[in-house]
C-alpha cells in the first residue's frame, strides 16, 4: 500500500526489539524476500531497532544485527546507544537512523548522534519547526552535515518520544521495550487542592490528538527537513494507502511551487493540491482529531482537546432534533445513502 502510493522508503519491525511488539511483524528469514521486492520498486527498507537493550540481551541483539545487516536492509532506526556501537563494532559502514526515541532536540543532540555514526536524526517529535532550522544551521556551522528527518503524520505520545514510563510503571509494560499499553488514551479524573475538578466531557487529559504536518508543508520545505516520516504500523492497509498518498502529493505540490524552476517530482504530480480533499481523507482513515503537533510551537488546550481517546470519525455536522425515526442534521460535510 506504501509502495504504489508514493513512499520512497518503508520502516518495519521484526519479531524481537522493535517498538511495535503488539504488531505482527517480520521475522529475520522474510528479510531477503521483502528487500528484493522494495529495491525491484526504486523502494529503501529500514528495519526499527528501537528499544532499550538489557545487557543480557546483546548477544542476541549481536545475532539480529548480524542477519539484518547482511540481508540487503538499507538502514537501522536506533534508540539505545549501545546499540549504536554495537552495529559500528561488526559493520564499519553500514547506514544508523538516530530514531525520534532518542529524543534529539539540539543541534549537540544531532552531534552526538553523527559521533555514534548516524548518518541520518529523525528529530523528537517535541520540536517546532521554528527549531529545526536553527539546529540545521548550527550543525553546518560545526561541520556536521546530518539529513533531518521529521514525523509528519500519526499518533502523538503526551511525554517526549521514549522517555515514557507510564505503561511500565502502571502495568509492567514499558514503552521503551515495545509493549505500551496508552495508558494515555484512558479517561482520568482530575483533583486539586484536595478537590476533585468537574470536567464534563474533558476526561481524556492525556491523550494528545493525532499529528498531522498537512497544513505545515511549505513551512517543513523552508525548515530543510530532508524526509517526511508517517507513522503508520498497527494501522490497516487502507490508512497507509490513503495517508501516503495524501503526503505525496502534498509534498510534491509544495515543493513545485517552492522551486518553480525545476522539473515535476513525478510524473504524477497535481498542478494544484486539494488540502480540503486530502484531509477529508486522512479523517476518513483513523483519526483523534487532526493537530500540526508542536510543529508551529506549544498550544497545549487545542492540542489535548480530551473528549476523547480512541478514533472517532468525521465530523457530519450538528444535530438540530431528534425525531421519531432519526435525527435532523445540519451537514457540514457530504453525505449520501449507505
Amino acid at each position: 500500500a506504501a509502495v504504489e502510493n508514493g513512499a520512497d522508503a518503508i520502516f518495519f519491525g521484526l519479531d524481537r526489539f522493535n517498538a511495535r511488539m503488539r504488531g505482527q511483524n517480520f521475522t529475520v528469514a522474510d528479510l531477503p524476500e521483502l528487500m528484493a521486492y522494495l529495491h525491484e520498486r526504486g523502494v529503501k527498507g529500514y528495519v526499527t531497532f528501537n528499544t532499550l537493550v538489557f545487557a543480557n540481551e546483546l548477544a542476541d541483539a549481536e545475532d539480529f544485527l548480524r542477519s539484518i545487516i547482511s540481508s540487503g536492509v538499507d538502514a537501522a532506526i536506533v534508540q539505545d546507544v549501545g546499540v549504536c556501537r554495537l552495529i559500528r563494532r561488526l559493520s564499519p559502514d553500514f547506514p544508523i537512523h538516530a530514531s525520534t526515541q532518542m529524543s534529539v532536540t539540539s543541534e549537540a543532540g544531532v552531534a552526538f548522534a553523527r559521533e555514534l555514526g548516524s548518518s541520518v536524526v529523525v528529530l523528537a517529535r517535541e520540536c517546532s519547526l521554528a527549531e529545526v532550522a536553527p539546529i540545521r544551521r548550527k550543525c553546518a556551522e560545526a561541520g556536521v552535515e546530518v539529513p533531518i528527518e521529521i514525523f509528519v503524520h500519526g499518533a502523538l505520545c503526551v511525554a517526549y518520544s521514549g522517555q515514557c514510563l507510564t505503561s511500565e510503571s502502571l502495568g509492567g509494560r514499558s514503552a521503551n521495550r515495545g509493549e505500551c499499553a496508552q495508558a494515555c488514551r484512558l479517561p482520568y479524573e482530575l483533583h486539586a487542592d484536595g478537590m476533585q475538578v468537574e470536567l464534563g466531557s474533558r476526561r481524556y487529559l492525556l491523550s494528545p490528538q493525532d499529528l498531522s504536518g498537512l497544513d505545515a508543508m511549505p513551512e517543513i520545505i523552508a525548515a530543510g527537513v530532508a524526509t517526511l516520516k508517517i507513522e503508520g504500523r498497527l494501522k490497516s492497509p487502507e490508512y497507509v494507502a490513503a495517508v501516503t498518498k495524501v503526503y505525496r502529493q502534498a509534498l510534491d505540490a509544495a515543493w513545485l511551487q517552492a522551486n518553480p524552476e525545476l522539473e515535476a517530482p513525478r510524473a504524477s504530480t497535481p498542478a494544484d493540491f486539494d488540502r480540503e480533499r486530502g484531509r477529508y481523507a486522512l479523517e476518513m482513515t483513523f483519526s483523534r482529531g487532526l493537530h500540526t503537533g508542536w510543529l508551529n510551537g506549544i498550544d497545549n488546550q487545542q492540542l489535548v482537546h480530551a473528549r476523547f481517546g480512541k478514533k472517532r470519525g468525521l465530523r457530519l455536522g450538528v444535530v438540530k432534533s431528534l425525531e421519531r425515526d432519526g435525527v435532523l442534521l445540519e451537514l457540514e460535510a457530504p453525505l449520501k445513502a449507505g
